[in-house]
């Protein structure tokens, strides 16, 4: 891809990298990040056992706004040159980063090149498929990795006589069981209408998204998700909207707070709202795998990732490369990985940092952690649920929504939302396919 094309099309994030400080010889290692709250401190603090922990090498985080604010922040620092060492990209920004020829260095090359110990096979498949080539190279390096739970208010669930569902059909049930026993304004809800009901509801089925196994084999792949299943379900929120049986809580996790509040006893989102439930929800609570059509055959299927991994960025110095090569195994570190998953409720990326958070007990107290690693290992990932890589999906995500709110609003029934928004996407990415390289 050219790189004027890397960063018109973008919708990722890049910044500032500085030299070292000549009086102290310690090379400085610029990490742009998305993360708030809780999570930031967490980045705060492997930064700093890593500075603590050698001599040589500074990591400086920095907070740079939301995953797309930090992505559009970023276009500007890599057109002036000044692109950071490291830079946190949520994974639907992976194919734009994968096009971008030269403007970023492969993972698998870096550890390489800087002579660090690294086998991708140490690392959960169904998290490091997501960032590698059809080969099993690792293009980057994940870091925060969550994916699709439902979670629910045991105490709400009980006072309405509800048992926890499974499938699709006994949500809708207890929804309504729920809408007519003091939640009015809202049965269940969920985050990331097009992740939850597009993306993870695809790959739980084993249906697909798009063709070339959702675009990892290719860039010409054709969105395909106007199928049956697809448009089933959208007809039954549509339906179950009327009555606020279902309620929409927008395009992105702005609507979270439903469910800490209470107004929501169900609500599907990330497995990363771990932190704010455990910190905000006055009730118990739990998160439970994705409901699933029970008519679907072989379904459930597997869960695909969501959060964001670290990319390297192009044109540093062989020194520079060195410090990130040593951080990236520090990360890597199995104490380490087991603290990121306890302190902020994303997954381990290591098989050992999970055996050993297992064989801790850790799950014991607090099922709901496990939850999304079961979904994403529930069975061995098709060409339709090992992910999937899709150039300007930031955009594409925004039309499919704009299609989606349509029928939700009665403007459009959902097969007529869901064909518009295939035939929208399929220009948007047949733009991309011209401008990406081969």
């Amino acid at each position: 891809m050219a790189l004027r094309h890397f960063g018109a099309a973008a919708a990722f994030a890049v910044t500032v990298g500085m030299t070292a400080s000549p009086a102290l010889a310690v090379t400085e290692i610029q990490w742009w990040h998305a993360m708030t709250g809780a999570n930031n401190d967490v980045i705060v603090k492997l930064a700093n056992d890593f500075n603590a922990s050698q001599s040589d090498f500074k990591v400086i985080p920095t907070y740079k706004g939301n995953y797309a604010d930090t992505m559009n922040a970023g276009i500007a620092a890599f057109r002036a040159g000044n692109a950071p060492h490291i830079m946190q990209v949520f994974e639907v920004g992976t194919a734009t980063m994968m096009a971008a020829t030269g403007a970023v260095k492969p993972v698998y090359k870096l550890m390489a090149d800087a002579g660090e110990k690294f086998d991708p096979k140490n690392y959960l498949s169904a998290i490091t498929g997501y960032y590698s080539t059809s080969k099993g190279e690792m293009l980057s390096f994940p870091f925060n990795s969550s994916s699709t739970v439902m979670w629910v208010n045991l105490d709400e669930l009980k006072k309405a006589n509800v048992e926890i569902p499974k499938t699709w059909p006994e949500t809708f049930e207890a929804a309504k069981k729920l809408h007519d026993n003091g939640h009015p304004t809202c049965g269940f809800s969920g985050s990331w209408i097009t992740w939850v009901n597009l993306e993870q509801l695809s790959a739980w089925h084993n249906v697909p998204l798009a063709s070339k196994a959702n675009g990892l084999d290719g860039f010409d792949t054709v969105l395909e998700f106007n199928g049956p299943l697809q448009v089933k379900h959208l007809e039954k929120l549509v339906e179950l909207q009327k009555d606020k049986t279902y309620d929409y809580a927008g395009r992105t996790n702005t609507g979270e707070g439903r469910f800490t509040s209470g107004e929501c006893a169900i609500y599907l989102t990330s497995s990363a709202f771990f932190g704010n439930v455990k910190a905000q929800a006055k009730f118990a609570f739990n998160a439970v795998p994705m409901p699933y059509y029970p008519d679907v055959k072989g379904a459930p299927q597997n869960s695909i990732i969501g959060g964001a991994s670290l990319w390297v960025m192009g044109g540093k110095s062989a020194d520079e490369y060195k410090g990130v090569a040593k951080f990236l195994t520090f990360l890597s570190d199995t104490d380490r990985q087991v603290y990121i998953h306890k302190a902020s409720g994303y997954l381990p990326i290591t098989k050992a940092a999970y055996e050993k958070a297992k064989a801790e007990g850790f799950y014991k107290d607090q099922p709901y952690l496990e939850t999304p690693l079961l979904e994403l290992t529930n069975k061995e990932p098709t060409e339709n649920s090992r992910g999937l890589r899709l150039g300007n999906m930031v955009q594409l995500r925004d039309v499919w929504s704009e299609e989606i709110e349509q029928a939700l609003a009665g403007k459009k029934t959902a097969k007529q939302a869901l064909d518009a928004a295939v035939e929208r996407g399929n220009a948007m990415l047949r733009q991309f396919e011209k401008t990406a390289v081969k």
